[in-house]
């Protein structure tokens, strides 16, 4: 059965840094307000289930594993992620002076699951839990945080401000829980032990070339770990980048790093104009906005970045019809081969179907349709050895697609 994060004891693992700074058992009891003899039951069973050994014991004291030091670093940035969920959370000066240090692992995993779900009875048949529990386990937490994180609306809920707060830092701290289980794996096991889950939000452009070339290498080169590759625009990921619920974002970059992200580039991409193989202007060197105007196109919504470089393609002039909006490439690439309908998109996108012979681009690169492609990730994130592989690869996988395009 694979251990998830929350069935850790939290206290057991904010113990462990007490006990690496102390190097005494007796004295690191004392911090976390445990008996000597629980402290040290609690800290077999975290090695029993991490199956792997924190400290070595000795006649005058403990000392960390490298696997312990390990995990209690990442225990420490979980406790932070909650700590800084709960500042100002609590009304009129009430609650706890450290609220995280009084949450439990079931409590947590019970808002998760309700947040996810939006309803007790979503929740309950998502977690094997009965409603009361839940109910129980929520009110308790809301007693901690002294703060409101629930409205109900019918038979659902809704989270405040405050339970979204809370939601954000619980996922965060659960990903660095979870990056400790696997590294201590790693320190213990070796390539034995399972890499654990790597989640990738892939913006369109990257789901075509780069993506999938890293990801097939990657599994060849570290077995075990599962991939989650979760797709949608800018918009759509960012919150769940921020959230924790992925780990990192490949596409293309804003302008300037978004507050609480950081941003890596990985190739520049230069925009074309695509349509049908055998289309009437696909013969032509360079037919001109006058000819491209004549036609019909697909194009993403108002406000999205691909949308904004085709307004720009055609601005102080008369813009062509625009029959359809879409921000599919799947169907785009569908209707583009039944119509003479035109579009404007990477040439990575269509890649296959260009060599397939079923698509084809018109005329040359658009001069300003350029896109900084690239990596985001939160600026505090710290990668698993697995995750810093498939970043490389990522990379590679951006050099060796450029290197194929211009042979």
């Amino acid at each position: 059965m694979t251990l998830t994060p929350f069935d850790l004891n939290l206290r057991h693992l904010r113990a462990l840094s007490a006990v690496v700074s102390n190097g005494s058992l007796s004295a690191a009891a004392r911090v976390v307000s445990l008996s000597q003899s629980a402290l040290t039951q609690g800290l077999g069973k975290l090695e029993r289930q991490l199956d792997g050994r924190l400290f070595e014991r000795h006649s005058d004291g403990v000392s960390a594993t490298e696997a312990g030091m390990q995990m209690a670093d990442r225990a420490a940035a979980a406790f932070e992620h909650l700590a800084a969920s709960t500042r100002g959370a609590a009304r009129g000066g009430r609650g706890f002076a450290r609220p995280e240090h009084l949450m439990t692992a079931t409590q947590l995993a019970a808002f998760l699951r309700l947040a996810d779900a939006g309803s007790f009875v979503g929740a309950a048949t998502a977690s094997g839990l009965s409603q009361p529990a839940l109910h129980r386990a929520v009110r308790d937490l809301e007693q901690i945080c002294a703060a409101p994180l629930l409205e109900r609306r019918g038979r659902n809920v809704v989270l405040t401000a405050a339970g979204r707060r809370i939601a954000r830092g619980i996922r965060l701290a659960a990903s660095e829980i979870a990056a400790g289980i696997v590294e201590v794996g790693a320190e213990v096991g070796g390539d034995q032990r399972p890499g654990g889950r790597i989640a990738i939000g892939a913006m369109p452009l990257s789901r075509a070339l780069v993506l999938p070339r890293a990801i097939a290498r990657f599994v060849r080169e570290v077995p075990g770990t599962v991939i989650d590759v979760v797709e949608g625009s800018w918009r759509e990921l960012i919150d769940p980048l921020r959230d924790g619920v992925i780990d990192v974002m490949i596409g293309a970059l804003r302008d300037e790093d978004p507050p609480g992200f950081q941003q890596r580039p990985l190739f520049t991409d230069q925009l074309v104009v695509v349509g049908r193989a055998g289309h009437p202007l696909s013969g032509h060197v360079d037919p001109g906005l006058t000819a491209l105007g004549d036609y019909g196109w697909i194009v993403a919504a108002p406000g999205t970045p691909l949308r904004l470089r085709w307004d720009a393609l055609f601005a102080n002039r008369v813009a062509p019809d625009v029959p359809i909006e879409c921000g599919s490439v799947m169907v785009i690439r569908g209707i583009l081969q039944d119509s003479d309908l035109l579009t404007l998109l990477s040439p990575d996108q269509v890649a296959l179907e260009i060599t397939a012979g079923m698509l084809t681009s018109i005329g040359p690169p658009l001069p300003h349709g350029t896109r900084i492609i690239g990596i985001t990730t939160r600026t505090d994130w710290r990668p698993t050895a697995a995750q810093r592989s498939l970043i490389a690869l990522i990379e590679q996988a951006a050099i060796d697609t450029r290197i194929q395009e211009n042979k």
